[in-house]
């Protein structure tokens, strides 16, 4: 039995806490500092300013509009100075050192590859940049002392009609690290089943994918995502909380879509500061995410896009702790829940999960 004590739930003891990261957008992602030098670099003249600070304020008060259509906006300017091979290598190598560096052990990092092909490059040569800047990420954050391991996910834009294609595309280099696909972009007139043979597709093939559901749209988008298009996860799902109902005295009652995702373990991607961005929640301490986690539903912390919503994986467990007082029981149980629920093999997740996720914690509980 130690006879430690427990380390205090600090933002620092957070940011050193191992986690899991399954929700994180590449082109949501970038360091202020990268996108004024990228845009320099490549002639990309439309950036609103070129000095570090007000550009990260710019993008966080774009974001902070209540508007998803708005939020969705601001990555014009990430993606325009995304568009040559060297910036894709240089982001994605600068994502990984981000995350290892507040204590990542694990991510699942998505884009979608067509956003970067409008000067020309092949969607297989974005696949391969970004590959190898996570890879040259993994290699530059050991050096400093922490160990992450990213796999992609590639998104398809639902407003595109290119899904099927994207589909392949991931199964192409699902040996290189792809490890599995999503839908992104507006939900609201772009239902999933839009990309029905992409996700067939995707299943013959055996490989894994994840939906944007119930962000901006209700619970019939995540009834689609499930049960016509059979996803493994769920990309926000905080519109879940439309099937349950609370009585006065505390009762709670799970509609039979609720019920479903809770029984099935389907994971949530849950993303607290971007959903009150989005105006899918109107605070932390509002956000569903409280109730689904005492519900115990799959739940999972993520960080969507830490530019524009200001936030890191280690800031985003902090705001739950100060929202619902969470200890490290709890963060211990989303990080574990993301390990699990993660597109990589049950032998590689349980690995992580025994090796590094529950030491790290018990050396935190004391």
């Amino acid at each position: 039995m130690s006879t430690t004590s427990p380390v205090p739930v600090t933002p620092e003891a957070v940011r050193a806490a191992p986690k899991v990261l399954l929700h994180d957008h590449l082109d949501g992602g970038l360091r202020p500092a990268t996108v004024i030098e990228l845009a320099d670099a490549s002639g990309y003249r439309d950036l609103p300013t070129t000095d570090p600070v007000e550009l990260d304020a710019w993008f966080r008060s774009a974001a902070d509009s209540g508007s998803l259509v708005r939020y969705l906006e601001t990555f014009a300017h990430t993606c325009g100075v995304m568009q040559n091979l060297d910036a894709l290598v240089r982001v994605a190598a600068e994502c990984a050192e981000d995350l290892a560096a507040d204590g990542v052990v694990y991510a699942e990092v998505r884009y979608a590859p067509e956003l970067f092909s409008e000067h020309g490059l092949s969607l297989d040569q974005i696949v391969e940049a970004v590959q190898e800047g996570f890879r040259l990420g993994e290699r530059r954050a050991l050096e400093q002392g922490h160990k992450i391991r990213v796999g992609t996910l590639l998104c398809a834009m639902r407003q595109n009609a290119r899904s099927l294609e994207i589909a392949e595309l991931a199964v192409r280099h699902r040996d290189t690290g792809v490890v599995g696909f999503d839908i992104a972009g507006p939900e609201a007139g772009f239902p999933p089943t839009r990309n029905l043979d992409a996700f067939e597709y995707l299943r013959q093939q055996n490989h894994h994918f994840t939906i944007h559901a119930g962000e901006a749209f209700g619970l019939p988008s995540i009834w689609e995502a499930i049960q016509h298009c059979g996803a493994e996860r769920l990309g926000h799902g905080v519109r879940i909380v439309d099937d349950i109902k609370v009585d006065g005295d505390g009762t709670i009652h799970l509609g039979r879509l609720a019920s479903y995702v809770r029984d099935r373990r389907i994971p949530l991607e849950m993303c607290p500061s971007s959903n009150i961005q989005t105006g899918a929640a109107p605070s932390i301490a509002e956000h569903p995410i409280g109730l689904l986690t005492k519900l115990r539903f799959r739940v999972t912390v993520n960080t969507d896009n830490r530019l524009m919503s200001g936030c890191l994986p280690s800031t985003e467990m902090s705001a739950l702790v100060d929202a619902f007082g969470y200890g490290w029981a709890d963060l211990r149980w989303f990080t574990i829940n993301a390990m699990k629920s993660a597109f990589i093999g049950f032998d590689e997740r349980l690995a992580i999960i025994n090796d590094t996720i529950k030491p790290g914690y018990a050396a935190l509980t004391g």
